[in-house]
Formats: C-alpha cells, structure tokens, sequence
C-alpha cells in the first residue's frame, strides 16, 4: 500500500473487536495469563508484541509498535518514554568498558551530553566523526556502534547513510540512525542499510506537541539488547501516550507535505533576503547536502537553519522578540512554528563574537506560509 494509506489502517486489530475505527485505550498495571505455558512464553526475551506486564506495554502499546514497524519496513518496534529515552537505550545496549562508539558530529544536544556525561565515564570509547569523515578509516575491532543523525540537527549537514552502512556492516558493526527529522515518510532508513532506527514521535509522529515518546524499530535480533536494557531501565512508554500517539499518526503523510510545501516556500523567500547569508536546507539546490539528500529522502521537513548577518545580542534579541508566529521554543514536528537560536549544547556557554553570523533554526507549522514569511520580514526589519 501507499504510505498515505498504509498510515491510516495500519495496526487496527484491536479495534475490530471493540467495533471501533480506533483501536481502544488498554490501561493496566498487571498482565494475567490462561495457563503457566502462556505464562512462560510471555517472560521470553523474544517476546515485542506480546503482554508480559503493563510497564513492557499493553494491546496499545503493541498496536503503536505494529504501525510503526510496518511504515519502517522492519520486523519490530519498542515504544520507550522519550525520543531521548529511545537514543539513550540504543546507545547504552552497545556501550560498555572497551567499547568503541562512532557518532556523528552535530547529533542532537542531548545525544551528545548523554555520550559525554554518562558513557564517556563509564568506559566507553565515544568518537565523533565529521560528515565527510572515512567511516571505514575510524573503525576499530572494539567498534561496537555507529550512531548518525542526518541530517545534523542544527547544521543541517547530509551523511552518507549507505556508504557508512557498506563501511560499519564489513566489520560487523551495526548502524543506529536518529531518522527523525525525515520519518518513515520521507526517509526509509532500514532500505539504506541502518540495523536500528530511532525516532522521536514527540515530533512529527504525533504532531500534537502534547506528549513525549520514543520509538526504535530494526529486526528482533537488532533491538534485543535494546530491548533488553527498556526492560532493565523501565523506560517503556505508557499505553495512554501511545494511544495518543496512534491517533496523530494517521494524519503523518498529509502533514508531511504540508511542512514540506510551506519549508519550502519560506526558505526560497528568506534566500532572497538582504540580512540572511545563508539558508542550510537540504530540500535547496544550493545546499551543500543536496545531492545526498535527493538520493536518500523523497522529501523534505518543517525544520531548516537560517544564517543572518553578524549582529550585537541586542539586535538579536529583537529579532527573536519581534516574532509572533514562530514561538520561541526548543522542540519541532508539532502543528506550530518554532524559532529558537541554533547553537550546540557543548558551546552555549560561550560568548559569541560580535563579527560571527547568527544561526537560528526554524521550524515551519501548518500556517499559511505568506503569514510566516510577513512574520520574518517585520522580524527582520526590527
């Protein structure tokens, strides 16, 4: 089927038997069973999609888990608390004493604290690698992992997908991907290569900008450990949040190529505008990434970062405070336009240089981008 189909009737088996459209809210707390066989089977390390107890998930969370690895074209899927909670237990299955991890430069702030602040000291080997960098040249034989982001999350930097699966997959080393600006829409990252595919369904899954969740998908022999270590943690996602969850899913294709048409629209406008130096959009010609971004994405997100012109933090702030349309806010994916300044986690603590450019990320919504694109300019001339 179509993704614009498949999104609306995947993963309803439960709803046939409550004669609903919607597969029903299953909340418990306690799994009980017919038999000590079924009892048995259930405790199985295997088991993904299958009650055990209510933390692992209920029918919702399954039927969460079923949508989503059938738009990823994987085998499985494990629902987790947080997009982060999802990145922290991919990264975590595959670190350990002696273990050498390679992450993308650029990966989203929080990835990034997580390698430095948690892995890093408990022995792991974390390596961080340019998007032009010889993958096959930084590979080691404790190389445990490769963890890519692309495009990067400020930077919007391109990375080879395929070639870093072709290099990590000679060595036997699995390849973990944060696909979440693409989603399976725009980005079928299992197709290119990647063992284990995260996203943050906080963002453009849901599209509500009302709960937090993360999702992984990949084979069953992939997401084991993974799904082991949720197991360890209790970082499961609960049934509630997963029914909300389901419920903006089937509105992700159309919502998809609304951002898409409207980022589009707003970044050819700002390239035309005398205070900004550069737009980084992967979906422009003039985008260095370009090119990779046209043999791996069939389509572009809401989110894309602006250079504007040196300036003092005065005249920055008005900027950002112009702005009525686009709140001031970290996250994106949602219905809304977000604005907030693109600088990594690791150098916020810096002063900027009154010479450098400003990077502001934006976040296109479902406006009418004429509106967006007014809101920028009165911004702009402020």
């Amino acid at each position: 089927m179509d993704m614009q189909t498949l999104v609306i009737h995947a993963a309803r088996q439960t709803a046939a038997a409550a004669h609903a459209v919607n597969p029903p809210l299953v909340r418990t707390s306690t799994t009980v069973f017919d038999s000590y066989d079924a009892y048995k089977r259930a405790q199985s390390e295997l088991v993904f999609d299958g009650p055990r107890y209510g933390r692992s998930g209920t029918s919702t969370t399954f039927e969460l888990q079923r949508a989503m690895a059938e738009l990823a074209n994987a085998e499985t899927c494990v629902a987790t608390g947080s997009g982060l909670a999802a990145i922290t237990a991919v990264l975590a299955a595959h670190a350990g004493p002696g273990r050498h991890i390679l992450v993308s430069a650029g990966v989203y702030g929080p990835t990034r604290v997580f390698c430095d602040k948690e892995l890093v000291p408990s022995g792991t080997d974390v390596e961080y690698f340019a998007h032009d960098a010889d993958v096959s040249a930084l590979l080691r034989d404790t190389t445990s992992l490769v963890f890519v982001e692309t495009p990067a999350s400020l930077t919007m930097e391109m990375w080879d997908v395929p070639a870093i699966c072709a290099a990590a997959h000679e060595r036997g080393v699995p390849v973990a991907c944060d696909a979440t600006w693409g989603t399976p829409v725009f980005f079928d990252a299992h197709a290119l290569g990647v063992d284990i595919s995260v996203h943050a369904a906080t963002k453009f899954i849901n599209g509500h900008c009302d709960l937090l969740l993360g999702l992984v998908t990949g084979t069953l022999d992939a997401l084991a450990g993974v799904r082991a270590y949720c197991d360890r943690s209790g970082t499961h996602a609960a049934p509630d949040t997963c029914w909300l969850t389901l419920r903006g899913l089937r509105t992700l294709a159309v919502r998809m190529e609304r951002h898409q048409r409207s980022a589009r629209t707003v970044a050819q406008w700002l390239r035309s505008q005398p205070r900004v130096q550069r737009v980084l959009f992967p979906a422009l010609e003039t985008d260095p990434g370009h090119k990779l971004w046209r043999s791996q994405f069939s389509g572009a997100a809401g989110p894309f970062t602006v250079e504007l012109a040196p300036c003092s933090e005065a005249t920055f702030t008005r900027f950002i405070d112009r702005l009525s349309l686009f709140s001031l806010g970290t996250s994106w994916g949602g219905f809304e336009s977000l604005v907030m300044p693109a600088v990594p986690h690791h150098l916020r603590a810096l002063a900027i240089p009154a010479d450098a450019p400003r990077l502001v990320r934006l976040h296109i919504g479902l406006e009418n981008p004429r509106d967006l694109c007014d809101d920028l300019a009165s911004a702009l001339t402020a």
